[in-house]
């Protein structure tokens, strides 16, 4: 415990609480001051020694106003007026840099009852990063915080989780950060791509089949389910569901119990149901597309991921971290134009558009200074048939798919989670699709 100079005289026991807190602690007078830290916050956060008395906004943003005065909320202002324990997730200075920080304010009340001093928990967001990371959520944008803040409140329970959004804005990473947060941690979490998947395949891949119970089940398939068992099960485009399906999925969620295609056992399962969809699952609701009671089942915590047009600040950041990924070996830069080019594109295609734009950036550029020419390039090479085309000149859907794909391998040398990167998608999805084209 660290005692500070401070501006009202402190009960030594309030000080001496903060030692019982499992993590960084700050006691704060309700006019903004530290007064004391437990030792977990100098070790974490650095002693205040050179700052006695310091306001709790200088010391973890350096701002010369209090966080609400300076376009932010302020957890200490809506506990005054609440007189309530207060949440929120900032972003503050720490000898490592700017970093994601749950904070927690307890409010303490004097003997005549009046509001006069606040503990401030304050805990690390391991799943953000305001620095390039190969394996977080990167981003320091108010949009991005308030997802990341909705990310780290519903972890540590087990409520359904619905994540919205724009294809390409990072649904499957924010699942995973909310199961890598949570007490299943250490059990699976098992995804199901349900765009595209026939009614008597999707029931297959949830459920799984015994063997003979259809034509080309030559053996007993352990369905997604039973692998979720313990773990989450993360449902990536919930809104392709066949209605016919919806009905036997929310038997499942409602029991947790189901049965294999061709078996007359009951089993089973203990999972966490995360859901993400880019379509408007009320809309579909409204139109009689999607079951209404399955919807209110899955929406128990909504989470909207935003698109990279609301979020354009983090920009620069998610391109080196995209770049990082791409070429680990070798530092990229980009030119200000350059980046001015890519800040001014609306990104219809969200941060999986940008990933390809910079995957194709590097392969037109020939130094390690990306240029604005090069951007201008990749945002405006279209590959379509010009519009004069005739019919023959077209080929099918799957033709070109097939295409593509077999380019991508070769491209990636057959390096199928390269190229699954590459391509937007899942390393699942990939090997179904290359098991199509065979």
């Amino acid at each position: 415990m660290t005692l500070l100079a401070t501006d009202r005289e402190i009960p030594i026991e309030l000080a001496l609480m903060l030692e019982g807190y499992d993590c960084p602690a700050i006691l704060v007078s309700d006019r903004y001051r530290i007064l004391a830290t437990n030792q977990l916050y100098a070790d974490q956060f650095g002693a205040l020694a050179d700052q006695p008395g310091g306001h709790c906004f200088e010391v973890s943003h350096g701002y010369s106003v209090p966080c609400d005065q300076a376009g932010e909320s302020c957890p200490l202002a809506s506990a005054q007026q609440s007189g309530h324990r207060e949440r929120v997730l900032h972003i503050h200075q720490t000898p490592r840099g700017r970093e994601h920080v749950d904070v927690e304010l307890l409010p303490i009340k004097d003997k005549a009852g009046k509001l006069a001093f606040f503990v401030e928990l304050l805990r690390a967001v391991p799943m953000a990063s305001t620095q390039i990371s190969q394996d977080k959520m990167v981003g320091s944008s108010s949009a991005f915080t308030q997802a990341v803040s909705h990310i780290t409140r519903v972890s540590q329970s087990d409520a359904a989780v619905l994540l919205s959004g724009e294809s390409g804005t990072g649904k499957e990473l924010a699942a995973k950060a909310i199961h890598d947060a949570s007490s299943r941690s250490h059990n699976p979490i098992v995804t199901l791509e349900c765009a595209g998947l026939s009614e008597a395949l999707f029931e297959s891949e949830l459920f799984g089949h015994v063997k003979g119970s259809f034509t080309g089940a030559v053996s007993n398939k352990t369905g997604l389910v039973e692998l979720a068992n313990g773990g989450t099960l993360f449902l990536d485009e919930i809104g392709d569901v066949p209605l016919s399906l919806q009905v036997k999925l929310l038997r499942l969620l409602e029991s947790q119990t189901y049965r294999p295609v061709g078996s007359a056992e009951t089993k089973s399962s203990d999972f966490r149901l995360i859901s993400a969809s880019h379509m408007n699952l009320s809309e579909l609701v409204s139109r009689g597309e999607f079951r209404q009671d399955l919807y209110y089942r899955i929406n128990v915590f909504p989470i909207h991921m935003p698109s990279l047009r609301e979020r354009k600040e983090d920009i620069p950041l998610l391109a080196a971290t995209i770049l990082h990924k791409l070429s680990p070996n070798k530092e990229y830069h980009f030119t200000e134009p350059a980046m001015v080019a890519l800040k001014n594109y609306t990104f219809p295609g969200n941060i999986r558009e940008l990933r390809n734009i910079l995957n194709r950036a590097l392969l037109w550029s020939d130094t390690n200074i990306i240029e604005e020419r090069v951007i201008q390039q990749c945002l405006t090479e279209d590959n379509t048939p010009p519009a004069n085309a005739v019919d023959k000149q077209w080929t099918t859907l799957k033709r070109n798919e097939s295409d593509y794909l077999a380019r991508l391998m070769e491209h990636c040398n057959g390096n199928k989670e390269k190229a699954a990167n590459i391509a937007g998608i899942s390393t699942r999805s990939l090997y179904r699709k290359l098991s199509n084209t065979e």
